[in-house]
């Protein structure tokens, strides 16, 4: 066949019954992405003789004789397409990865498409936006300031690899040909709880093309939790590479590899693979009660699970105070009991990654990962590899979310590359995330709050029950998680926790965006405003009243362990001022009928800026011969702005602009070590060791300065790519030409002590009291960031946040049925938040400057994401008088307490 792609003929013959999307990869045009392959996110998007189409869909062969055009071929030799250029300045993105099918559809919009961009986006997804930016980006609205040299920080720079993400040509995990790449396929079981008793590899082997079919007697034995951490005592060793009891529908039984997807698919199927069926539980509170089957059965604590018998991986309990007598003697005092769902990470770029042997023996890992430096570490244990015969490295990360920091991919590519030689990929389907990855914990929290007339609190209980599902990736540290912060944020002479993460037969939770925080502080922001309402107190005025204070002890029971928190700023008072100016403030309402019942509601929320006991980064910077300066992080680049960020540091410090500064990141080949970019802490440890970094080598320049003009090196600064002592000047250029020693440095970051960022949430909401409609009027956010680093970047990663938790809090839902199979694997069936979902969020910033954090800044990642639930709830509460308990709050699920209210 013969298709003319960006103006050039393309001859070649695509396979039986292949698609579009994968022809052009196949041909080197990277910049068409896979999200989905089912039609539903548009990363994939390419115009067809000039009409946008979703290249997934399209055989391959119905391109004969026409015109594609993708991303790289928008652009011109007299420079970028003019929607590419008002991405570009608007900075449109963040990962990127849908970036290239944003673009050719929006390029493509005619006048009267852009007055409905609801209908006109509807088939292209944005997870890490919010889509204000896109929107920015069609209005021709620019972001991006120019400055001068050593004022980068503070300041709304650009991406540096914007270029390449709008062009393109950024390289993400798959973006590469390889020569003699073999194809692995898993294949993964139909059973909850099952023994392997027997596996026929015979008739897979006889498929043409395959090499080879592993099982868990190739594998070792090791084992080990595919949560990335740091330490190891966060988390249970409850996982084995491929293990002969399979505990979930969907856990990997074997991988097949061969010359290509299509055969190791057809090996998968050919597969026999016998089991003894065991009894399952899928339900948490039905797995700790006495005679339910034991889904770990033969472990102990020497693999740290707290209670096998139970189906307990982790507990916490303490009580400070008595809780009991105080809740008799409150004023007020509430109870409720709140439900929250399974959700998905839905990173448009799915787990996946390519592993190859060097000819010295040297295992390579390209993945998709938050975590390379730790995956390193485990493949070096599991496959008892010495550390320097590992490389893990990543490109660009399309997303993460938490989801990355986990080990899903990288041993089974391990285990095929050391098996076959050859070097191997594996790529997860849509489906293959929805059912074999990870999602959020979800939790049932019971909430007892009280307080005294004057509306301060006398009590605080939270019993939590969190579902990990077949493995305990993250349980503990996500439950202890979910049971600090969202009470130590409130002073409370009484405080009781009693909380449980517990194994069933279903799909693994992790690590997700605000760590548990999200899940408890629907109950406990519910219990303030409760209490509030009782007492006739304004809920701005109820949590002034009992929010902590600087000097004030952050308690939650059983006590911290880890007692490292300091106030390193506070912005909470400002933040509560700012929503409620803000929301105080008239803004445009649409009519609304008098089904439409209206309210406002508040939540706040305070995260730990780094998670405990150790969260380690190396950094290292040198000067060159032609001025600029090379900067090496471990830190991965995902949508979080680190690359950004840590530029700016660098600059400023230096004296010089961002573009002199080349960054090398996250690849254990570059040496140093990097816990990982999770918790957010890319900016606040990552940036600390870079800011450690960049003074040590400004003081070593100082030194070489002044030893070259004979002054004390106090007299010398750096400011415009040079060194100055007085009217005397030396270009950095002019600094190595005089020769010397390699002017380089390092700085290292330890992760303590640790700050706390603060965000208050507030919302106007509109339900229709007959339907259960929900619309959003209004949306405001305030947060303590420190000295915001890029203001910009920072207000993205909040709508971004707010975006992705209203999926969360109003449709977002991984059905489970009562097999404990996921019954909508595919984002059509699962709801992300398209363009038309999203309200456009007011961002506010509280004026602080951290004292830990790299030049006064601290996290603002995961943060923006927790109190928006609550938030969203207090506020159908004010609107209808209902407290609705279970989040997602779908009409479906608020009609029938509505029906009951106001009838029909």
């Amino acid at each position: 066949m013969s298709v003319v792609v960006n103006g050039k003929a393309v001859d070649a013959a695509p396979r039986p019954g292949q698609c579009l999307r994968t022809f052009l990869r196949d041909t080197g045009h990277f910049g068409v992405k896979k999200g989905c392959d089912a039609g539903d996110c548009g990363a994939c998007t390419v115009l067809l003789d000039g009409e946008p189409v979703h290249s997934c869909l399209i055989p391959a062969f119905r391109a004969d004789g026409r015109e594609v055009t993708t991303v790289e071929g928008l652009a011109t030799a007299d420079g970028l397409h003019p929607m590419q250029q008002a991405f570009l300045d608007a900075q449109a993105f963040q990962c990127g990865f849908c970036t290239a099918g944003m673009i050719v559809t929006c390029a493509s919009l005619n006048q009267a498409q852009k007055k409905d961009l609801g209908a006109a986006l509807k088939g292209n997804l944005c997870r890490c936006t919010g889509y204000r930016a896109i929107e920015d980006a069609l209005l021709g609205r620019s972001h991006v300031e120019d400055v001068a040299a050593g004022e980068a920080f503070g300041r709304s720079l650009p991406a540096p690899a914007g270029p390449d993400v709008v062009r393109g040509k950024a390289r993400y995990t798959f973006d590469t040909a390889i020569e003699g790449l073999l194809h692995v396929k898993l294949a993964r079981s139909p059973h909850a709880h099952a023994r392997i008793t027997g596996i026929d590899k015979a008739t897979a082997l006889a498929v043409p093309g395959v090499h080879a079919v592993l099982t868990h007697e190739d594998a070792p034995a090791t084992l080990f939790s595919t949560a990335r951490h740091e330490q190891a005592w966060m988390d249970p060793a409850d996982t084995r590479v491929l293990d002969d009891t399979v505990r979930f529908i969907g856990q990997k039984v074997a991988a097949v590899v061969a010359d290509s997807e299509a055969a190791a698919e057809e090996g998968c199927r050919r597969l026999r693979v016998d089991y003894e069926v065991l009894p399952a539980v899928v339900d948490p509170a039905q797995a700790i009660a006495p005679g339910a089957p034991r889904i770990h059965a033969g472990r102990s604590r020497e693999q740290r699970i707290a209670d096998v018998s139970r189906n307990i991986v982790a507990e916490t309990h303490g009580e400070f105070g008595d809780v009991a007598t105080a809740l008799a003697a409150a004023a007020a005092t509430y109870e409720g009991t709140f439900t929250t769902q399974r959700v998905q990470h839905a990173a448009l770029e799915t787990h996946g990654g390519l592993a190859w042997l060097d000819d010295d023996g040297t295992l390579n890992v390209r993945s998709s990962t938050q975590v390379p430096f730790l995956t390193r570490r485990a493949l070096s244990e599991i496959f008892a590899l010495a550390p320097d015969k590992v490389r893990v490295f990543c490109e660009r990360v399309g997303g993460g979310f938490g989801g990355k920091q986990e080990m899903f991919v990288e041993d089974i590519l391990a285990l095929a590359a050391l098996k076959t030689k050859r070097p191997v990929k594996l790529e997860f389907t849509r489906e293959e995330q929805f059912i074999a990855t990870s999602t959020r914990h979800p939790m049932r929290v019971t909430v007892k709050a009280g307080a005294d007339k004057d509306g301060k609190l006398t009590a605080l209980q939270l019993d939590v029950l969190s579902n990990t599902g077949a493995y305990g990736n993250h349980a503990g540290p996500v439950l202890f998680h979910a049971c600090g912060e969202s009470i130590a944020v409130y002073n409370c002479p009484n405080k009781k926790v009693d909380a449980a993460a517990v194994y069933t037969n279903t799909v693994p939770a992790g690590a997700y965006r605000g760590y548990g925080l999200p899940q408890t502080t629907l109950a406990v922001e519910a219990a303030i405003d409760e209490l509030a309402l009782q007492l006739g107190i304004d809920p701005f005025e109820m949590r002034r009243r009992n929010i902590v204070r600087p000097g004030d002890p952050m308690l939650s029971p059983p006590g911290a362990e880890h007692s490292d928190v300091l106030y390193g700023s506070y912005g909470l008072d400002q933040c509560l001022d700012l929503v409620e100016r803000a929301m105080a403030e008239a803004t445009p309402t649409p009519e609304l009928s008098d089904e439409w019942l209206t309210g406002d509601g508040i939540a706040l929320t305070m995260i730990d800026t780094v998670p405990p006991d150790g969260h380690i980064a190396d950094a290292a910077i040198s000067l060159g011969a032609d001025g600029g300066f090379t900067l090496t992080v471990g830190t991965a680049e995902f949508g979080n702005g680190t690359s950004t960020v840590h530029r700016q540091i660098a600059a400023t410090i230096l004296g010089t602009t961002v573009d002199r500064i080349t960054l090398k990141q996250s690849d254990t080949s570059h040496g140093g070590h990097d816990t990982g970019a999770y918790g957010s802490t890319g900016t606040f440890v990552a940036g600390r060791a870079t800011q450690a970094a960049a003074e040590a080598l400004a003081e070593t320049i100082k030194r070489v300065a002044a030893d070259h003009w004979n002054v004390d090196p106090s007299e010398c600064r750096l400011a415009d790519d040079a060194v100055s002592s007085g009217a005397r000047r030396l270009p950095f250029t002019d600094l190595i030409k005089a020769g010397g020693p390699p002017l380089t440095a390092q700085g290292n970051s330890q992760g303590t002590p640790r700050s706390v960022a603060f965000n208050v949430q507030g919302f106007r909401v509109a339900v229709n009291k007959y339907t259960g409609v929900v619309r959003i009027l209004k949306s405001v956010q305030a947060a303590d960031a420190g000295r915001v680093a890029n203001p910009m970047q920072c207000r993205g990663q909040i709508e971004g946040g707010v975006a992705q938790s209203l999926g969360a809090a109003l449709y977002e839902e991984i059905v489970i049925d009562e097999t404990g199979r996921v019954i909508n694997p595919r984002f059509r069936d699962y709801h992300l938040p398209s363009y038309a979902d999203v309200p456009r969020t007011e961002v506010l910033f509280a004026e602080t400057t951290d004292t830990i954090g790299p030049l006064g800044a601290k996290s603002m990642s995961e943060s923006p994401y927790n109190p928006v639930s609550a938030a969203l709830g207090n506020a159908l509460r004010a609107a209808t008088g209902i407290r609705f308990t279970a989040t997602p709050f779908k009409p479906d699920r608020l009609f029938p307490l509505l029906q009951e209210k106001f009838g029909a």
